[in-house]
């Protein structure tokens, strides 16, 4: 039996963001009797409980700010000792989800060895490259990655582009690392085009089905909103862009009020944000299209979601975004005009040319990405 400790992800059930679904599925579709999990959730008591048969532990974390995130990993990390001193575990992996706790890894890494444990990694993407840090906190992201993939046993990356990267930056360590994407659902939406749920969403924001273009996504700088909105507006579409987006009123926010001046253009709708998994899936297959302005990290779930439901992704030209759509999507650059040229031709797509981008972008997605597969990958990395 192997023990595999997963800390860095809020915990589970998912209610977040892509961490917490991706330890969701990986444990619920779990096939292997060799791998017993335990997660690490992120709460206000540090209770125990089952959730479709892993044991998860709860750690209660003071709220400290962006240090919070930070604390919660060493003290969950602290747990996971504990645990497997205290059963006399043999064989057991601590897999670590983001590059939160670099500067103590290597006093982890001496404790674990001696107990017979390894230390997996998940770098998840350019985090010191966000905008919403501040210098200092971006230099520590910076300190920290390289310090964790240093001491890391093997680093599992979910993107190639990833992957290059730390074979590359990191070379004097010589870094073990393999590929294992993130997984993505392949079925269809339950619900049916007239179904109450549905409906009411549509008649809210006064939108039709194939009438929308479609955004879903952190409400952050690098995902490139402004360049979106400003190109779309720019386009003649006759379709409106729907944001879906845990949008704040905040600098941010105003910026782009003041620097697109979307609010006198009646097509962009920003609708807030939808958690009801089935009614979110059923407006990405009603969508006309989908916009895709990520560029830092790797696999990103969205863009994963998009291609197995939206029949038409347009994508920004990245290397994260190019290895998943392939060509499956079509691709669009940070020059002025190049969007709104690209939407402008997607409009005119013929009925042939949008069901052959909608089969090969689903069919990829089955082929690369679905959770079974995923989840398997994952079982062999843990038993072997």
């Amino acid at each position: 039996m192997v023990d595999v400790f997963i800390i860095g992800s809020k915990g589970i059930p998912a209610k977040y963001g892509g961490f917490e679904t991706f330890v969701d599925q990986l444990t619920k579709e779990k096939k292997s009797d060799a791998i017993k999990y335990h997660v690490s959730c992120l709460a206000n008591n540090d209770q125990e409980f089952d959730y479709q048969g892993v044991r998860c532990f709860n750690v209660k974390v003071p709220s400290l700010g962006s240090a919070r995130a930070i604390i919660y990993d060493i003290m969950s990390m602290r747990r996971c000792i504990e645990y497997i001193r205290k059963n006399h575990l043999k064989k057991s992996i601590v897999y670590v989800l983001a590059c939160r706790i670099g500067p103590t890894i290597a006093h982890y890494r001496r404790i674990l060895h001696k107990l017979g444990a390894k230390i997996f990694l998940n770098p998840d993407g350019h985090e010191w490259l966000r905008s919403k840090w501040s210098k200092p906190v971006q230099i520590y992201w910076k300190i920290s990655e390289r310090l964790m993939i240093k001491n890391a046993d093997l680093i599992i990356c979910d993107s190639k582009g990833i992957e290059k990267y730390v074979i590359k930056c990191y070379s004097k360590y010589n870094p073990k690392t393999t590929f294992v994407a993130y997984g993505s659902e392949t079925s269809r939406s339950p619900l049916k085009s007239d179904d109450p749920n549905f409906v009411s969403w549509l008649d809210k924001n006064k939108l039709k089905p194939k009438q929308y273009y479609l955004i879903v996504g952190r409400f952050v700088p690098e995902n490139n909103y402004e360049l979106m909105i400003k190109e779309f507006m720019a386009s003649d579409s006759k379709k409106s862009l729907v944001i879906i987006s845990n949008v704040n009123e905040n600098k941010f926010y105003n910026r782009l009020i003041n620097e697109t001046h979307f609010k006198e253009d009646s097509r962009i709708k920003f609708v807030g944000t939808v958690y009801d998994r089935p009614l979110l899936q059923k407006i990405r297959e009603e969508a006309y299209g989908y916009l895709h302005g990520h560029e830092v990290g790797g696999t990103n779930p969205s863009l994963l979601e998009a291609l197995t439901s939206t029949q038409i992704n347009l994508l920004l030209d990245v290397v994260f975004n190019k290895e998943v759509g392939a060509d499956g999507a079509l691709y669009f650059n940070k020059k002025r005009g190049d969007l709104a040229r690209l939407i402008n031709h997607a409009d005119t797509l013929s009925a042939e040319v949008i069901e052959r981008l909608d089969q090969y972008s689903s069919e990829r997605i089955r082929k690369y990405y679905s959770w079974a597969l995923i989840v398997n990958k994952y079982e062999l990395l843990f038993t072997k």
